[in-house]
Formats: C-alpha cells, structure tokens, sequence
C-alpha cells in the first residue's frame, strides 16, 4: 500500500529560500483557466489544475539547487474540503535530459484544518522539479495553489557584464568605433568559454569572444564595431546569449550604454521625396513617377546636374522600367529640389520594388554616400500586401500517414472552416505536412484546430518543427481561444450548449535562425505531441527589429510591466523634450488600459513579433489596450503585438483602441489576437489605420461610428473575425455628424466566422476599393445596408455616391439567423434610405449559395421599408454559383437573386438596379427575379 503523509509546515522549513520565487512553471494540460503559472504567483486564491491524468507541473529553476524540501499548497479555505492526492516528485540535473526519480509516489492529505498545505522532504541537485500527480479526491485533475521549492543554489558561475565604453569616446563618422565590456564570474564556480554580443539599439554590431573564468575573475573584452551613421544609439552588451553555459542566474547576463557619433562636415543626399500617382494605382492605369533631391548634410552640394535612376522591379527580380531624370545647380545644406519627373509606367498586378539612385556629388564624403540609393514597396492589386507568404497546407507534401481534407462548406468541420475550405490532418504519430520555402525566413504562423477539452475550455499540446529534416523546435498550441457551441448568434464555450463552430486558431514561433529560401520546414507528429491537429496554413516571414527612432526623444521604460509601461507615458508626457515612448522588444504584462492624454505621444515598439503585449494568462476577458482622449490628438501607436485572453464574445469591453471623439490618430504594424475588436472608433476623424495584422477575435476587426469622418484604412489583413471584418455604420446615438470621405483601401479579409467580410451602413462619399475577401463562412462578403438595428443612424447620401471599386469575392456567402442565406455581396434597403450606390470592377467566384442579392426590411409582411433606388453596377463577372445540394438548396444556384421571400414575414425585394457590362460564367442559374416589385436593368 502507498504511504498516506499528513501535517503542514512553515513557508520556509529549516529557514531555507523559496528557490521557486520568479521562476518559470511547466505544466502538461490545464482546464479553463487554471494554468501552471497560478502556481507560482504567491496567491492561493489561483491555482493550477490539470486537464487530465497523470498531471505533471514543473518549476524551472534554471541551474542546479541542492533541496531540501518542497511545500505545495491549496486554498486553505474551508470551502476547499479535505482532499488527497498522489504525487510523485521527479527532478531533472542541468546537464541532462531525462527526470529521475526523487520521492516516490505516495498519497498526501491536504486540510483546510492544518493550512491546506504539505511539506515533503526532498534531496538532490536538480535544475527542474516536477510533480507528477495520479489521482486526486477531490478533483478529476491535479490541483496546486503554491509550489515551494527550498534549498540553495549549487556551486555553478554566475556571468555578469558591466562598464560599457566606447573608444573614441566622442567619435565623429569617420571614425572606427570599439566597444569594450568586462566580463566577471560572480558566481562560486568556473565557467566554461562564451561569447558577448554588442548591439546597436536592436542591431548586433559585434561580437568578442570570452575565455574560461575562475570563480571570482574578470576579463575585459572588446569588439569594433566600425564607423557609425551620425546620431545617439542605445547600447548592450549581452554575455553569454545563446546560453552555453549554466549559471546561478540567467538574469544579470546584460549592461547598457550610450554612444553619440557627431556628423561630420558634408553633402549628404537622399532621394524624398520619392513619389508617384496614383498614389495607389491599379492594374492598367498609367503611373507618373517623380523624385525631389534632398541635402540633409551640413555642406552644399556641387553645381551641374545631379543625376536620378529610378528601376521598377518586379518580385522576381526582373527590371520592368527604367527611368532616369536630373536636378541642375548646387542644393544647400538643408534645401530640397523641386521634384523632377522621370515619366510614367503602366501598371500591373504584382509586388514591386522602387529603387532610386542619386549620382555620387563630389562634396559628399564616401561616408555618406550609401544613403544615395533607397528602395520602396510598391504593390499592384486587390487586398493587402503584407510582409510574409503564406502556404496551404493542402498543396504541401504529406507524409506518415497525414490525409488531405475537404473540400466543405459545413460549419464545425475541419474542412469547412478552412481557407479553400481544404486542409491536412495529422492523427498518427509520424505524420507530417512540409513547405519549402520561397523566401528567406524566421519565423512561422500556423492555423491549427485540435480538439477541445471534454468540459470545454481547450487543451494545450505542441507540435514539432523541423528543417531540412532535423528537429528544430516545438510550437505550442492551445485550443483555449477555439471552440464555441450553442446558438450561432450568440454562441459559448459550453460543448453542452449545442453544436460547434469556430474550431480553429493560430499560434506562432520565432525560429531562431533564419531559413533559406528552397528550404523545407515540416510540421510533424512525434510521440511527443499528444494530440491530434488539423493545419490549413502556414506564415513564413523574415522579421526584423525596430530600432528606438531616437534615444534622446523616447521614453523607455524600466521593465515590462504595465505600470512600467504607464510610468514611461506619463513621463513622455510631463517631459517637453520628449517626443513618446519607445517599447524595447520583450513580453510586456498588461491587465487594464494605458490612458494616453495632455499632449500627441508617439508609441513605438521593436515589431509585433518582438514587442508583444499580453494579457494575464491565468484570467480570461481582461479589457485591455489603450484609450487616448482629445489631448492626445494626433498620438501614433506602432510596431507592436496584442494578444489577449478573451474566449467569448462579451458587447462592451476588449476594444485594442478604444477612441471616441479624437483626430488625426495614426495606427501602424500592429497585430491583435484573441480580443474583441482591434479599434471601434465614435467621431473619429482623419485617422489612418495601416499597416496590420488582425487576427482570431470575436467581433469586429475595426468598425468607425458616429460621424467619423476623413478615415483611411489601407493595407490590413483581417482573419477569423467574429463580426463585420472592416465596418462603417453611419450610427449618430452618440454624434449628430455625417459619415463621409473615408477610404477603405487595400484590405483583406479571410475566414470570417460571423458576419461579413466589409459592411457599409449608411453615410455618403466613402470609397472602397481594391478589396480581396475570401471563405466567409455564415454571412455575405461584403454587406451593403441601410438597417438601423433599432440604433438612431443616417441612411445613405445621393451624392457624392458610397462607392465600391475593384474587389474580389471567393468562396463567400452563408447561412444564419436561422433559414436566410446570404451571397457573396448583400444588397440590403431596409429602415434607413438606401441610395447613391456605385459598384465597379467586381468579380465573384465560386459562392456559396448565391452571387449577389437584392433584399427590403419589412415592416411587417405587406409594408416594406426603404426600396433600393440609385445603384449602377459596372464590370460585373459573376462564376461558380451552383447548388449547394444542403438544406438550403432551394436558396443556391443564382448568380443574381432578387430575393422574393428572404425569411417568414418579409416579403420581396423592392426598388431597382442597373448592371452594366455583366459577365456570368457556370452558374446554375444567372439570375432569378419573380417578383413585380423590383426591377434589373441589365446593359
């Protein structure tokens, strides 16, 4: 029989150290929220609890400890009864892999009647322990508030560096700068051979090699760095980065500095700007091409004429246009030229690179020469052009038993909530699925579903990742933010609730490396992985820091917490030398919103894959982001990640940016994941939104209300949205203003989960244009309405018209709210006055149930609303509406509906449309309209 253990015993039995205090907690599964960091927080009102037997929870002490006991504890509540468990303590040596063995399992009583806690003696010299728990009495998993751990350190180094200098210490730009750092060994043992890393801001510079250290030596290093750019950098030195060797504390491993290098006495010229129009072109239109020169050194230039080669490229490096220009005359230190054209270009789908080069001028020193060629993005097409490729899973190679899926438009299903609406499983334990790559990487993105826990709340597991056919890493995955059932409106994470939807998620991974192109990366699962996983794709993206714009000017602050990050704020803006905030690359820990007021801030962070917010991990539908009032007019946030922990759809709170009555707000590169909304914006004005990454929330992307006017929105990726992707309701509960004169450019929406990929409710003059949406699953791709949701709002303007120009529709279109189905594009006049419409350059391929549809409110079933009046459509290719051979069969199949009976108590549509230069191509039926109330004019 197994020994049964009683009692409680002090926080620190036999005066020892909590060795756990700041460690990291592992764990093998968790239920809701109760996650392995509960464990280590110092509260016993939180713990953790395993999703399944045997559970085991792991500290990580980060280098050997000699221990002498361990204390675990519960809430010592007394509506926490008495309970057992069997645990077993296993611990792992620093310089191995495998745990062994360090108390063997035996049944331990915790009691609210002696503290709810046990002590329980343990010897050994181990980096990690774990506890492995087999059964509890009052729980169906393993259960810990707080894991103790007590012992000392054991002999092991202890690296630090410090005094960071320069030599010179006041270079100029001429001059080879070295960088020197002393390395000591604080520690009460020797350390093997290592390295320290100097770095520019976020650029390594250098690198100096450290030899083995005695216990209690130093040594100076020192690495040049070569000349520098004129201006301040922010410094560090990081010993030992890639941790080869184990030391007492991992923590102290880095020191910083400043540099300053003064200019030096030049020309310096710079193409700016570089510019053409249309500033967004599309394909066919012609592109006029021009470039002003710019002296931003302290010399003038010489006279004569200062020549300008400007190359369009395409993405396979290929020269498409060559354009070459002048300017004549000296520039003055600081002047800029009238820009010069260089001529024009036809455009063509694509991704292109602009390159300028300035000729050489003989009063520029060769130091400053470099600047003389710059290069820009230029993207021809519809949607946005963001800065990684992605991958489908079922056009990968597959191996070990992984089986391709779908194709299926069932909500629930793995194939039915996939892009393509196709995607690969790996069940089996070898199976794989392998990409190669097509650009240099490193990092990945994968959309992944694994199934939920029995009780709901997801499971946690991972999956390895190899390259060239060696084990890289693993990705961990959770089925936390998945997984909705019940009612498709208003759907929860209760599997008892009904049937499911929402099934999928994306997790990412620094690589750590960079991958070359025409190498391959799989996805695979080994007997490590636990268990099974559908992948539909994968990113692949080369990531690069963001450096501080200026030291000098941005706040930094002093950790990563949330007040570390407010006090940084509020310091920028009591500081009038301070122009914002720069977030250093690090996970930042975030539980309410920052207040940004009193004057325009700029925030700056590294780049959404290195400055990352988070919200607790132990709490779920913690409302965080930022909220900026009038003061702040004009602020800018950019380069930075949101992920936080929302599970469920709640009206309210989990709005990223949350503005309302503000101007001129820049959001750029950012990325948001598992909240609610990224921005919902009331009275806002000229703000520009781009740049962006919104994925896997549970309302809409970004939706401007309430007389927001003067907007642009461009180059924005939506995915897995649970409302409108990008939305504009012309809303006036809150502001009486007119919705008008914003722009909705370059944008991408795939996989909406609910509702459509853009709507537009009411307002006039508002353009939107160059528009890629793809694999809608319930809901039209694009909603035209002048529903008022029982909200005071305006209809639709006549002029200037509410228009819609060059957009692509795939895959889109749904059921919901019951019986109605809905097309790729919804046109829909209903309380509001729905007029001044005006479509162009449409293509809808392959919808779900029908191409576009017609449709009026009704008050009740003989008096309808507003009609549709005032709507041309132009360039219309409407292919692939065929049956859809479900339930809804009888509603599929149309290229164009004019829905007679939508839904019991309406009734058809009423008003008119005219289409010009209409193009159908394998639809079971062009166009259906049996009713005398609605008339299509088609030229």
């Amino acid at each position: 029989s197994e020994l049964e253990v009683w009692g409680s015993a002090p926080d620190n039995p036999g005066g020892g150290t909590n060795l756990a205090i700041g460690k990291t907690m592992t764990e093998s599964s968790h239920v809701h929220t109760f996650v392995a960091a509960n464990a280590n927080d110092d509260n016993t009102q939180t713990y953790w609890e395993s999703g399944s037997y045997p559970g085991t929870l792991t500290a990580q002490l980060g280098a050997n400890a000699d221990l002498t006991s361990i204390t675990l504890k519960l809430n010592p509540d007394g509506a926490w009864g008495r309970r057992t468990q069997n645990i077993q303590v296993l611990g792992r040596e620093q310089s191995a892999t495998a745990f062994t063995n360090l108390v063997a399992q035996a049944t331990y009583t915790f009691d609210p009647a002696t503290g709810n806690t046990v002590t329980i003696p343990v010897t050994g010299k181990v980096a990690d322990v774990r506890l492995q728990i087999t059964a509890n009495s009052g729980a169906p998993g393993g259960q810990i508030a707080e894991f103790q751990i007590f012992g000392a350190p054991a002999a092991n180094p202890d690296l630090t560096v410090s005094s960071l200098t320069s030599s010179p210490a006041a270079p100029i730009e001429t001059d080879a700068v070295t960088l020197s750092a002393t390395v000591g060994n604080g520690g009460t043992a020797a350390s093997a051979a290592t390295s320290v890393n100097f770095y520019a801001g976020a650029t390594k510079v250098g690198t100096a090699a450290v030899g083995a250290l005695a216990a209690g030596a130093s040594t100076t290093v020192s690495a040049n760095i070569g000349a520098r750019d004129a201006g301040t950098y922010q410094l560090s030195a990081k010993v030992d980065e890639d941790n080869k060797v184990i030391e007492q504390n991992e923590a102290n491993n880095a020191t910083t500095g400043t540099l300053t290098v003064k200019p030096v006495d030049t020309a310096d010229l710079i193409a700016s700007p570089v510019a053409w129009t249309p500033g967004n072109p599309a394909a066919g239109n012609t592109v006029t091409f021009s470039v002003a020169i710019k002296n931003q050194g302290s010399v003038a230039s010489s006279g004569g004429s200062h020549g300008i080669t400007l190359t369009v490229t395409n993405d396979s490096g290929t020269v498409v246009r060559t354009l070459t220009g002048s300017a004549s005359g000296a520039i003055a230190a600081g002047a800029t030229t009238t820009a010069v054209g260089l001529g024009t270009w036809t455009a063509a789908n694509g991704k292109y690179t602009v390159k300028t080069v300035l000729a050489d001028d003989a009063n520029e020193l060769p130091v400053k020469r470099a600047n003389n060629t710059s290069t820009l993005p230029l993207f021809i097409g519809r949607g946005a052009s963001m800065p990684y490729d992605t991958y489908e899973a079922e056009d990968a190679t597959i191996g070990g038993g992984a089986a391709r899926v779908g194709p299926s438009r069932d909500i629930g299903t793995i194939a039915g909530e996939a892009s393509g609406r196709r995607a690969v499983t790996l069940n089996q334990t070898g199976a794989y699925v392998e990409f190669t790559a097509r650009a240099a990487t490193n990092s990945l993105v994968t959309r992944f579903s694994m199934p939920d826990a029995a009780g709901g709340g997801g499971i946690n597991s991972t999956l390895n990742v190899y390259v060239d056919g060696q084990f890289l890493k693993a990705i961990n995955l959770t089925s936390r933010y998945a997984w909705l059932y019940g009612a498709e409106a208003s759907p929860n994470n209760n599997p008892g609730s009904g049937p499911s939807r929402h099934i999928y998620d994306e997790a990412n991974l620094l690589l750590g490396t960079t991958v070359q192109q025409g190498s391959k990366i799989r996805l695979q699962k080994d007997a490590a992985n636990a268990s099974t996983y559908a992948i539909d794709f994968v990113d692949f993206e080369q990531a690069t820091q963001i450096a501080n714009p200026d030291p000098a000017k941005y706040a930094v602050p002093a950790g990563f917490s949330h007040q570390d990050v407010q006090n940084a704020l509020d310091k920028a803006r009591m500081d009038a030398n301070l122009t914002g905030v720069y977030l250093p690359a690090g996970d930042y820990q975030t539980s309410s919103k920052f207040q940004v007021y009193g004057k325009t801030i700029k925030v700056v962070g590294a780049g959404p894959w290195f400055s990352r917010f988070y919200a607790p991990s132990g709490q779920q539908n913690t409302d965080i982001g930022f909220r900026a009032d009038a003061t702040a007019n004009g602020s800018s946030f950019a380069g930075f990640a949101y992920f936080g922990n929302y599970v469920e759809r709640i009206d309210g709170p989990g709005k990223v940016f949350d503005f309302n009555n503000v101007a001129n707000m820049t959001v750029d590169n950012v990325w948001i994941e598992h909240q609610i909304c990224m921005l919902w914006g009331s009275n806002t004005d000229n703000m520009t939104l781009k740049n962006s990454r919104i994925r896997n929330i549970f309302a809409d992307g970004l939706n401007m209300t309430n007389g927001s006017t003067g907007n642009h929105v461009t180059n924005i990726e939506t995915r897995s949205t649970g409302d409108d992707s990008f939305a504009l309701f012309s809303a006036i509960d809150n502001n009486s203003g007119e919705q008008t004169g914003n722009v909705f450019e370059n944008l991408t929406s795939l996989l909406t989960w609910r509702a459509a990929g853009l709507a537009v409710y009411g307002g006039y003059n508002n353009t939107f244009k160059n528009i890629y949406i793809a694999d809608t699953l319930v809901y039209s791709g694009v909603t035209i309405s002048s529903l008022d949701f029982g909200i005071p709002m305006l209809g639709f303007g006549a002029s200037p018209p509410t228009t819609f120009d060059n957009i692509s529709l795939v895959r889109a279109g749904g059921h919901f709210w019951g019986q109605q189905t809905f097309p790729a594009m919804w046109l829909f006049s209903s309380s509001k006055v729905f007029q001044g419409i005006r479509i162009s350059n449409l293509d809808i391929v392959d919808p779900t149930y029908s191409g576009i549809m017609f449709q009026t409110g009704y008050s009740s079933p003989s008096t309808p609303l507003n009609p549709v009046k005032d709507t041309i459509l132009t360039n219309v290719s409407i292919s692939g509406a065929q049956k859809s051979g479900d339930a809804f069969d009888a509603k599929s199949g149309f290229g164009i509906w004019v829905n007679e009976l939508p839904e019991p108590g309406q009734g058809p549509a009423v008003g008119s449309a005219t289409i010009n230069n209409l193009t159908f191509s394998n639809n079971a039926q062009n166009i259906k309209n049996t009713t005398s109330t609605f008339t299509l004019t088609v030229n």
